[in-house]
């Protein structure tokens, strides 16, 4: 039987992207034959698939995708940060983010969509993992859309252009000059990327988290041993950094470190020729959310099996 070389898997995987233990087996199923090789990984297609469904991915690409007055996001997952380098998978989570443009990025709707392939979205997923040799999930997807004006975008460290780790979409209602309002919109792209902020308006601020924060804060301020009119203010008064913190319009502006997201977005008016309006705002950092079992390292698992 001939030796299945480290090089033989490597050049397996070179040609069919394929997981490097699909590769070995292969090539021990077809004793050293890369034709044979490849055949018998194509035959093996959607129970490839199936075998990976269970282990943890986590890694993989967030997608952005830009059209006249909206804009979409899709955050597609893999097991290590080696598929977000290849080709076919930077193409999936390109053409998914744009189909996500066209429908209501419902995630059972996008998931039958057509993929150009001729397969759904889901199908050509699961051929993808066949292929690549890694568990694969459409994890999360999200559109925004205007009346006037625009959707900007931004990947922050950006991959391949609109593939990243984080990704941002800004919606600006405006009758005021595009361009300038695309240039707007990156810039409080760029703040929600860095800022983090978890709500748009201190009404829409999770009704749990705050009441959580509010205990927290009533119990502190008691500690100071104050009279209840005292504490009270001073509740409000820390009430009001919470909101600074974790609301988009309620932040300063990491741009020039000292104006409020609101009042720069009212300045702007100015510049663009008419009112602008901040509507909304989605933030997806890859992985973010997803536990990963400890001492669960894929990577190792791969190198250890091509030996």
């Amino acid at each position: 039987m001939a030796e299945i070389t480290a090089s033989l898997v490597k050049d397996l995987r070179e040609k069919t992207g394929a997981g490097m233990m699909d590769c070995k087996n292969a090539l021990t199923a077809s004793e050293g034959d890369v034709e044979a090789a490849i055949d018998w990984l194509r035959k093996k297609g959607l129970a490839a698939a199936a075998k990976k469904s269970g282990r943890v991915a986590a890694e993989g690409l967030v997608g952005v995708a830009a059209g006249t007055r909206e804009g979409a996001i899709v955050e597609i997952n893999a097991e290590t940060d080696f598929v977000a380098r290849n080709d076919q998978f930077q193409a999936y989570v390109h053409s998914v983010a744009k189909l996500a443009l066209t429908s209501s990025a419902d995630m059972e709707s996008l998931k039958q969509m057509p993929y150009p392939s001729g397969r759904s979205v889901a199908e050509e997923l699961t051929h993808l993992i066949a292929t690549i040799g890694e568990n694969m999930t459409l994890r999360r997807a999200a559109k925004l859309s205007v009346n006037h004006g625009v959707v900007a975008t931004y990947i922050h460290n950006a991959l391949t252009p609109g593939l990243g780790r984080i990704g941002v979409l800004v919606a600006l209602e405006s009758t005021g000059d595009t361009d300038k309002l695309t240039a707007l919109g990156r810039q409080i792209a760029m703040h929600v990327a860095a800022a983090k902020p978890d709500a748009l308006r201190i009404e829409d601020v999770d009704q749990a988290a705050l009441n959580r924060e509010r205990s927290i804060l009533v119990d502190q301020a008691k500690a100071s041993g104050k009279p209840d009119a005292i504490i009270e203010k001073m509740v409000d008064g820390r009430l009001r950094k919470y909101y600074e913190e974790v609301v988009l319009l309620e932040q300063v502006f990491v741009v020039d470190g000292e104006t409020k997201v609101s009042k720069v977005v009212d300045n702007a008016a100015k510049d663009v020729g008419a009112p602008v309006a901040l509507t909304g705002f989605v933030r997806f950092a890859l992985g973010e959310g997803i536990e990963k079992p400890e001492g669960d390292d894929f990577a190792a698992e791969v190198a250890k099996m091509a030996h």
